[in-house]
């Protein structure tokens, strides 16, 4: 028995399955708990983790921030100091003005104390918590200080902007689904052949993306950009399958009332979906695959955000693969009355003279996309990736909320009042000895860009014993093994002037102690550089070739996959060359992720135009004939799918008020485009100049060609 019999047969047993399923998949998504710190999937083996681990470990410290108080009388702030250092999960708190004994004089205060206290407009309360920057703990903190907080009072740091984002997102992903839902569905109705189909599509995929969602609690946690765009994802990169079943059940259907005109309609319904899941089931295996690459691609990334959001993906594709051929099926079957009433004639119309069109010029064509292809590369090869996490939550905060941007506001005013754009932390060793490690603070102290450094030998000078510290201070600086050195910097992170700030700071550090480690915000980002530098080549040639072996296989041809994969790449160079051109910043993990998902979820484009293209050739049409016949079949379904894609998406990256997130969304709406054209009009092309060497290198092409006779007068040999 055939699975397409199979589920047909059990329909009632596989919708009850199906809705008690939606239970555990619910409640796992509940339980499934949302990481919103970027830097935390940095690899575990490089030093600014490693330092960050010994922080947490040997200090019970692991996030900060540094609390900016304007207009405040001294008593007031060390009040607030008090307030803040009674939260839970706040570990310790450094007010400036109180660090050191009242009694000694002015002019003996070290320049970090002289400056926090001399400042008229404002003072700084440094917070440090016993959990990491983006626990749960911490967060919680963030909140209870900004309650803490009056309305000239502002706390900055990671921590607070994780919690901003957190906020952000808690009340905007429903809405990115509820979009991608509204635009897909009205492009559905208007695109496909029956106005009430697209609701049980909707359906289908709903279930299947709440199937993903909930197993995610196997992973224990997701990351927020997974957790934002995974369901709008799904939507768009699963469509496909639910139309191609729809499609595939009207033509038996309709082969089946032609044949059997006078046969029960129930059951002329039944047999021809079953013959129409194994056609899919058939199809969408060998289409899903190259999607699922692409997805699985992005677990090579050292970055490890990449791996959250390739196994995620890549199991939703598997899932509406499986919905596609039980879920809906079922669903169609129970609704046929409904479906046949609301069928309508497509807007979409035949493509015949259109492919002709195509093939009377191809040549055209293929010069216009090489002269496109130089720009793009140039632009495309543009430096416009950002690292400034404040760029990616917004890319126009001027009209954001100022409950929604806490955290700018406050590192705005750090920057006003203190000139600081990051702080880092130096882990050394704690038995330095005093004057060695003066020597070192005040080398630091001096580099380009440092304002000022905040450590046991920094804050004593050379004339204060160590007696004159307060023990809140000694042990929130000095652990059983290292201490700990604040350094506050003017320059903002992932700035060249940052970078090469820090790398000064290890030369100086490697002199005085090899085993001090410079971390926090600006180290680990710089790491981020350098790592998804190296991700983004590696994981774009192991997509190419993993797309490129698949193509290979489904086609049995050597050549296709060439160009198959070459013409994707042009869409995707475009597509980033675009950004380029018009100075858009792109934040990091951006590029490699729409290098990915383009390729992986695009190629299907071009693989249904070449396999029609492939089966006219050996069916025995001549080049023209079976490239007009592969385009006149494809184009419809081309289109369907694409603007099903970018209608999924385009409405987030409208809506969505965080800058990483609607950007993303915008450039896969926009690929999807890019795909459908250049798959259209350059694909046909393509394989018109190619004939002869596709015929010589793909599997028994050549024979079966040149084994048939001329048709209506044109000869079909290779």
């Amino acid at each position: 028995m055939k699975f397409g019999d199979i589920v047909v047969r059990n329909r009632r047993i596989i919708m009850i399955t199906a809705l008690i399923l939606l239970i555990p998949s619910v409640l796992g998504m509940i339980a499934t708990r949302i990481n919103y710190d970027m830097l935390y999937y940095l690899p575990e083996d490089i030093e600014t983790v490693q330092g960050q681990n010994v922080l947490l470990d040997e200090f019970g410290k692991g996030g900060f921030s540094i609390v900016v108080v304007e207009d405040m009388k001294s008593d007031d702030v060390s009040s607030m100091a008090e307030k803040i250092s009674g939260i839970d999960h706040v570990d310790s708190v450094i007010d400036l003005q109180k660090i050191l004994d009242p009694s000694i004089p002015r002019d003996m205060l070290p320049d970090i104390v002289n400056d926090s206290i001399s400042n008229p407009d404002a003072s700084m309360i440094v917070v440090f918590f016993d959990s990491s920057t983006s626990s749960e703990e911490t967060l919680n903190a963030v909140s209870d200080i900004r309650e803490v907080l009056n309305e000239t009072s502002y706390i900055s740091g990671m921590s607070s902007l994780v919690l901003d984002l957190k906020n952000l997102c808690e009340r905007e992903e429903a809405k990115y689904v509820a979009v991608a839902v509204i635009m897909a569905l009205a492009a559905m109705m208007l695109l496909m052949d029956s106005f009430a189909i697209p609701f049980l599509f909707l359906i289908g995929i709903g279930m299947a993306i709440l199937y993903n969602m909930g197993s995610n609690i196997l992973f224990g946690e997701i990351s927020f950009i997974t957790m934002a765009i995974a369901a709008v994802l799904q939507l768009a990169v699963t469509m496909d399958y639910s139309i191609f079943l729809w499609h595939r059940y009207i033509e038996k259907l309709d082969e089946a009332e032609k044949t059997n005109s006078e046969g029960d309609e129930k059951e002329l319904e039944r047999r021809a979906m079953a013959e129409a899941i194994d056609d899919t089931l058939t199809s969408v295996a060998g289409s899903s695959i190259t999607t699922i690459a692409g997805f699985l691609a992005l677990c090579f990334m050292t970055y490890t955000m990449g791996r959250d959001l390739g196994l995620v993906m890549a199991k939703g594709v598997v899932f509406g693969v499986l919905a596609s051929v039980t879920i809906l099926p079922v669903m169609i079957l129970k609704f046929s009355g409904l479906l046949r009433r609301t069928r309508h004639r497509s807007i979409i119309p035949d493509m015949g003279r259109f492919a002709h069109f195509l093939t009377g010029r191809y040549w055209v064509y293929i010069l216009v996309f090489a002269i496109m292809l130089v720009p793009s590369v140039i632009f495309y090869n543009q430096k416009n990736v950002v690292y400034d996490f404040t760029k990616m939550f917004s890319s126009n905060a001027e009209s954001m909320a100022d409950e929604d941007k806490q955290f700018m506001i406050a590192n705005d005013k750090l920057r006003e009042d203190f000139d600081i754009g990051t702080s880092h932390i130096i882990i050394a060793d704690a038995d330095l000895p005093a004057r060695e490690g003066r020597a070192m603070c005040k080398e630091i102290e001096n580099l380009d860009g440092i304002k000022n450094v905040l450590g046991i030998d920094a804050l004593l000078g050379t004339s204060i014993p160590r007696s004159m510290l307060p023990d809140q201070v000694s042990e929130a600086l000095i652990g059983d093994r290292h201490q700990m050195i604040l350094v506050n910097s003017a320059y903002r992170v992932s700035s060249d002037e940052c970078n090469d700030q820090i790398d000064r700071i290890d030369e100086i550090l490697n002199r005085y102690d090899e085993g001090a480690t410079v971390i926090g915000e600006g180290p680990a980002t710089k790491d981020l550089i350098q790592i998804t530098g190296r991700d983004f080549t590696t994981v774009n040639w192991i997509s190419i070739g993993m797309v490129f072996v698949i193509i290979l296989l489904v086609l049995k041809s050597v050549s296709l996959p060439v160009i198959l994969v070459a013409a994707i790449e042009f869409a995707i160079i475009l597509n980033l060359g675009i950004c380029g051109f018009t100075g858009l910043e792109l934040p990091f993990i951006i590029p490699v992720l729409i290098s990915t998902i383009q390729l992986g979820s695009t190629v299907d484009y071009a693989i249904l135009l070449s396999t029609r293209y492939k089966q006219e050739r050996i069916g025995g049409k001549a080049k023209r004939a079976a490239v007009e016949e592969a385009a006149r079949t494809s184009i419809p379904s081309i289109v369907v799918s694409a603007l099903g894609f970018f209608t999924a998406t385009v409405g987030v990256a409208v809506y969505s008020d965080i800058a990483i997130i609607s950007t993303v969304c915008g450039l896969m709406a926009r690929g999807a485009v890019i795909s459908m054209f250049t798959v259209i009009f350059l694909l046909p092309s393509l394989l018109m100049a190619s004939d002869k060497l596709i015929c010589r290198t793909t599997a028994g092409m050549k024979e079966s060609v040149n084994g048939h006779s001329p048709v209506n007068g044109d000869a079909a040999t290779c």
